[in-house]
């Protein structure tokens, strides 16, 4: 699972100063300078700039700014500062005085109706927001932002709001609507040469897509938004940020090694201009992919610190990810007690932020602004079309009529919006209630899961252990089932290639298996049913248990790889082959493995047969009518 980040809150000064030469000429200057207005200029751009490069010297120079203007009462002035002040509290992950600080700043630029600095104070608000796990507020600020830049048409604000609700929706998993939003940056972007937006909506783009497993187009649009960063010279934050999203593609694509050297160089760079963000963001990455490579130890210190980081500072935007990561650790290493306590802390913190719920009420909120947006338009049109009529026809009748015929338009438009509204609400919550029974038999799945690795950590017989680490696997093949069902927008389907990917995953991490062994999925997407997918995720489990345990001997490297596809209407084929030492297969044998695949497959109507030449193969066919 990737580590979604959030950008650091900068305001991109249009020319850059030299911070070690300019220093004390800035203070000679301020001392001689009669101008308090432009006291006020030097103090603002000359703190930005400092920022990009050490956040907590930017901070000390804007408060001496925040105190002047106040002591000036330049009611112009003070907001900017009050702005800025909080979006570098709220980099260093202090984010009560954040908070308090983006409080005064809206009340000032409400009070000189400077419109722009309410809707860029609105965005910095919805920052915090998210940081501390309250997704719906935090898309309410981000709308009533977007609202405010159409306001006043500013391209550059309506992109960068497209951009955080891409990333808002992204959150959510709700995948094809954050891609809609991250194109029309793009589009907007380019269109009007929004060169000041062109970092955001491609790494943006890049976020959207390692959500959607598009890993190589993701890593070309975070290669874009880095030569974007050295182009425009937007300072370390903005390198920090975007080298933890290519080690993020890199990670997704296999390439481990690489990853590593970016979150590593990464994370010395944030630490050097005190950037509590991107530190945390990265500590995480580092935990994760040394999980990821079998370096538990590494991996728990890294996760440790990034769990400590997050819980010392209330930002929960991926500790129940964490949290899981640490399980998974603790499992690696033995320790079943703990893992079983991080698994269960992942939970807690899950159904206390009420994740499903929030969800709805997000679609709500964005369905409110693009209905409205909507009617907007069909307002605009239409008086366009009354005033066109008056001046053809100019007689008070026409108008009358027309008037009539509109009064009676809204109000069967009315009632049908009242019915189509009453059907949607019942839909809703019909979907809610499946999603969340879903949930619930996952994560009681996962319960048994994890008492069943506590059992077995108590037995010393490893023919006993083994039978129960396979039973544990058996139990996960079904809770992943459950647990794509209530995270995807199907709640009848499951799509199989991603599936397989995760239970084969699930499969070589609890052997040991992840490094010397390669898994292929060689198949396009394809949704099942779940009366469908339980019996086939329950096979692909027996046989690539099979094949890791028996297929490669003395730790030999190899690659096993599996397809599903439609043969025609009614035959579906599944295969699942390795280049092992091609022993006899498992559907040969008398154990209870290859009886469980022998009675599935008669359940589904299908056949098998076995081929063990240059490795072993099995073919499996079944007459399948509902495979999309």
């Amino acid at each position: 699972m990737m580590k979604f980040k959030l950008f650091a809150l900068v305001i991109l000064p249009f020319f850059v100063y030299s911070q070690d030469s300019n220093l004390a000429d800035l203070e000679q200057k301020l001392s001689s300078e009669k101008n308090q207005t432009k006291k006020l200029e030097m103090i603002y751009e000359k703190a930005n700039v400092i920022y990009q490069n050490d956040m907590k010297q930017g901070l000390i120079l804007i408060k001496k700014g925040t105190k002047l203007a106040d002591d000036l009462k330049d009611k112009n002035w003070q907001p900017k500062f009050y702005e800025a002040e909080g979006r570098m509290h709220a980099n260093l992950l202090q984010l009560d005085s954040a908070n308090f600080f983006f409080e005064k700043a809206m009340k000032g630029y409400k009070a000189v109706n400077d419109i722009k600095g309410q809707a860029t104070t609105s965005f910095k608000m919805a920052w915090v927001l998210k940081k501390n796990g309250d997704f719906e507020k935090a898309l309410e600020k981000d709308i009533a932002a977007l609202k405010l830049m159409e306001k006043i048409d500013d391209k550059a604000g309506i992109c960068n709001a497209m951009t955080r609700i891409s990333w808002d929706l992204t959150k959510q998993n709700r995948l094809k609507e954050a891609l809609v939003y991250a194109e029309k940056a793009i589009k907007m972007a380019e269109e009007h040469h929004l060169t000041s937006e062109f970092f955001y909506v491609y790494n943006n783009a890049g976020d959207v897509a390692i959500a959607m497993q598009k890993n190589q187009l993701s890593l070309d649009y975070f290669n874009k938004a880095a030569a974007i960063v050295k182009e425009q010279n937007l300072g370390q934050t903005a390198l920090v940020d975007i080298g933890n999203s290519q080690g993020n593609a890199l990670k997704k694509l296999g390439r481990y090694d690489e990853a590593i050297r970016f979150y590593t160089n990464c994370l010395k760079m944030a630490k050097e201009i005190n950037y509590q963000n991107g530190i945390n963001a990265v500590t995480a990455n580092l935990g994760e992919i040394n999980l990821l490579v079998g370096n538990y130890k590494e991996a728990l210190k890294y996760q440790l610190e990034t769990i400590r980081l997050q819980e010392a500072n209330n930002d929960i935007t991926n500790l129940i990810e964490n949290y899981h990561h640490a399980s998974t650790i603790y499992k690696n290493l033995n320790d079943f007690e703990r893992a079983l306590d991080y698994k269960q802390k992942a939970y807690d913190l899950k159904d206390s932020i009420g994740s499903i719920e929030s969800d709805a009420k997000m679609s709500e909120l964005l369905t409110k602004y693009e209905t409205q947006k909507k009617e907007e338009t069909i307002a605009f049109q239409e008086a366009k079309i009354s005033q066109q009529k008056l001046v053809q026809y100019l007689g008070i009748v026409v108008v009358s009529l027309l008037l009539g015929l509109l009064v009676f338009a809204y109000i069967s438009y009315k009632n049908r919006s009242r019915s189509n509204r009453l059907l949607a609400q019942k839909n809703a919550e019909n979907e809610l209630l499946l999603k969340e029974i879903h949930h619930r038999v996952k994560n009681n799945l996962e319960i048994v899961s994890g008492l069943l690795a506590l059992q077995s950590s108590q037995i010393d017989d490893e023919k006993t252990k083994q039978a129960m680490t396979e039973g544990q696997n058996r139990v996960n093949s079904i809770g992943i089932v459950h647990q794509k069902l209530y995270q995807g927008s199907n709640l009848g389907a499951i799509e199989m290639k991603e599936y397989f990917l995760n239970l084969g995953e699930n499969i070589l991490d609890c052997f040991g298996a992840s490094k010397r062994i390669d898994l292929k999925l060689a198949m396009d997407n394809l949704d099942l049913d779940i009366d469908t997918a339980v019996p086939l995720g329950l096979i692909v489990n027996e046989v690539l248990t099979n094949a890791v345990k028996y297929a490669f001997p003395e730790n030999k490297n190899g690659t096993i790889t599996i397809e599903l596809q439609k043969q025609n209407d009614s035959i579906l084929q599944l295969k699942v082959a390795d280049d092992g030492v091609g022993k006899v297969g498992i559907t040969k044998g008398t154990g209870f493995g290859g009886q469980l695949i022998s009675l599935l497959t008669q359940q589904l109507n299908g056949t098998v047969k076995e081929e063990t030449t240059n490795g072993t193969t099995l073919i499996f066919d079944f007459k399948i009518l509902n495979a999309s």
